[in-house]
């Protein structure tokens, strides 16, 4: 095996996207990644590559393989009538929300170019968020035992998801990503359980700091901030 390590890092931004066509675009980038590992265990030359994948959804309802249906609460012949949709995916974690106004983030990056550790690679994203949103004067943290960013983590009454995260990782290679509720409509947390938790609230930036948030500024952020923690550069 000729395996040279690569830190440099794609960024794609698919903008307003159907979340299956999202879906396929970075299952086909995973795939290429793998096949690409696999060709150089097989004593092929070269480089795996790095994708971070930008994009917000349409509405729609997640879940993830060890989910429970029973937390979308409206009925699934009802979701035309609020524009949405429902996929049951491969992700970890249970259900969650993608929308208009939220920025979502694939990285779809071969971990051995890096470290091969998945809590540290989600302690890593956490922390990515973390930053992002101090940018914008808003203190949050983790909740342990939980996944994803929070507000008031210490204060169980007002504690308060702004970042929902769930991965799937397969000979290192990483799927799936966080979702930073960003200008969200919140609203549509009411029809989930969202993360399959009952006594937990959400939000958002715009919640926190009372106006819109320019989401170009928020993705420049995030990514200077996920380029700095993940020690990685920017493909030319």
């Amino acid at each position: 095996m000729n395996l040279l390590i690569n830190k440099q890092i794609e960024v794609i931004d698919l903008g307003l996207s159907e979340y299956q066509s999202a879906w396929d675009f970075q299952t086909a980038k995973f795939d290429s990644i793998i096949s690409k590992k696999i060709e150089i265990r097989n004593g092929g030359e070269g480089i795996t590559e790095n994708f971070l994948i930008f994009c917000e959804h349409h509405h729609v309802f997640t879940l993830g393989k060890s989910g429970k249906e029973s937390n979308l609460i409206i009925p699934k012949e009802e979701l035309s009538k609020i524009n949405a949709t429902y996929h049951h995916i491969n992700r970890g974690g249970d259900i969650t929300y993608h929308g208009p106004g939220q920025l979502v983030v694939y990285p779809v990056i071969d971990l051995e170019n890096f470290f091969t550790d998945i809590h540290q690679y989600m302690r890593l994203l956490e922390e990515v968020v973390i930053q992002t949103v101090a940018s914008f004067g808003i203190n949050a943290g983790r909740l342990p035992g939980m996944t994803g960013v929070w507000l008031d983590p210490d204060v169980s009454a007002s504690s308060r998801k702004i970042c929902a995260m769930g991965v799937r990782t397969s000979r290192w290679v990483t799927l799936h990503g966080l979702a930073l509720n960003v200008n969200t409509d919140l609203n549509y947390f009411g029809y989930i359980v969202p993360c399959g938790i009952t006594d937990k609230a959400v939000t958002s930036v715009q919640q926190e700091i009372g106006k819109s948030a320019d989401m170009q500024t928020v993705k420049s952020i995030l990514l200077k901030n996920f380029l700095e923690i993940f020690g990685a550069s920017l493909k030319p």
